[in-house]
């Protein structure tokens, strides 16, 4: 077998146009396939904003869940059935392993059954609107007690919050945030799983999805975003994933995109990306932003920040502010001069991204 060598800018121009973030539908509609994660709560807003120049109705139709490692994303209302089967476990060594914290140490040795009870559980209690605390407790009551730990701070007992959070498609909870508190909610009629599933399906179609906006991958990147070990992921590959060199070493690409990623052009374009951000979302970090310092002001336990993206590259950080003028303040940490050029390019895009969020404008300031 020809092993496809690929360079630094094609792998970035491949990812960029893959992503949307050249602006097109075709492209949008790839990483919508995959979602868009919303944390913090409104970050997913941004990351449109950054790709559609009708942020606000592209948000509207979608809808948000707990899906990828029970963390929320925006997806198409369409892909939620395949997405709560896709994203079950796909055995009990897989369950286990999404769940194994210190919490429930025992309980996540139930393996699929402790998916399956939640899950059920989490469906029974949730027949309207209701805040996320009064969920957790009504299934924190109705699932067996190895499922829940002690919580000092509140005296009671809980159900593990990866557990919760992971059974929620699949439960068909839709999340509502509502300023700082999250609100749940039953999702319409029609749309997500007509019951808890009783085995995974269409796991490799799912991560053909992430490989498709992020290659080249590896086993090891695709079992970090699915939140499982890699053995699990082996088990599972899409059939079709190819071998190819890059800068990173060797990794895996759709077949379909060799030919994409050996001719992908250039990316010429200043965005304002997120916090999640699906750019965010490749594992091989050490290729994206070779500098470690760097990697550290980007990728932070709490609190990160968004990053600049200038022609494909990592070149600052950001934050943003509400203003009492209803306008929006972006700070921007450069992390080396930025061209008249990138400037007067962010300079537009903090006023898109005000326009995403319901403000009036934006400023922008330079720190550092």
């Amino acid at each position: 077998m020809v092993v496809t060598t690929l360079g630094r800018r094609r792998i970035l121009g491949y990812r960029a146009a893959a992503q949307g973030l050249d602006r097109t539908s075709a492209g949008r509609d790839r990483v919508l396939a995959l979602g868009v994660q919303d944390t913090p709560y409104g970050s997913a807003r941004d990351a449109l904003a950054a790709r559609s120049d009708d942020a606000a109705a592209e948000h509207d139709s979608l809808v948000l869940v707990w899906s990828w490692r029970g963390a929320p994303h925006l997806h198409r209302p369409g892909d939620l059935a395949f997405l709560a089967a896709a994203l079950w476990p796909v055995n009990d060594t897989d369950a286990t392993r999404r769940i194994g914290t210190g919490q429930i140490r025992e309980g996540a040795r139930r393996g699929l059954r402790a998916f399956t009870e939640a899950a059920e559980a989490m469906g029974a209690a949730l027949t309207g609107p209701m805040t996320k605390g009064e969920l957790s407790a009504a299934v924190s009551a109705a699932v067996p007690a190895d499922l829940t730990y002690h919580c000092p701070s509140c005296r009671t007992r809980h159900i593990s919050g990866a557990l919760f959070q992971q059974v929620g498609l699949a439960a068909r909870v839709r999340v509502c945030p509502q300023g700082r508190s999250t609100h749940l909610d039953v999702l319409p009629e029609g749309i997500g799983p007509d019951a808890v599933p009783e085995r995974a399906e269409g796991t490799a179609a799912a991560l053909h999805r992430y490989a498709d906006v992020l290659a080249p991958v590896t086993p090891a990147g695709l079992a970090a975003f699915l939140g499982t070990d890699i053995a699990t992921i082996r088990a599972v590959l899409p059939d079709d994933l190819v071998p190819v060199n890059g800068p990173a070493g060797t990794g895996l690409v759709p077949a379909s995109a060799v030919a994409e990623l050996d001719g992908a052009a250039d990316v010429r374009a200043t965005r304002l990306l997120p916090p999640g951000d699906p750019w965010l979302q490749a594992r091989d970090r050490e290729f994206l932003v070779p500098d470690r310092a760097r990697r550290k002001a980007i990728w932070r336990p709490i609190g990160s920040p968004g990053v600049v993206l200038v022609d494909g590259e990592i070149r600052g950080i950001w934050r943003a502010r509400a203003t009492s003028r209803d306008t929006l303040a972006v700070s921007v940490e450069p992390f080396e001069p930025l061209s008249v050029r990138t400037r007067d390019e962010l300079e537009a895009e903090a006023q898109r991204l005000a326009r995403a969020r319901e403000r009036t404008g934006a400023t922008v300031g330079y720190a550092g």
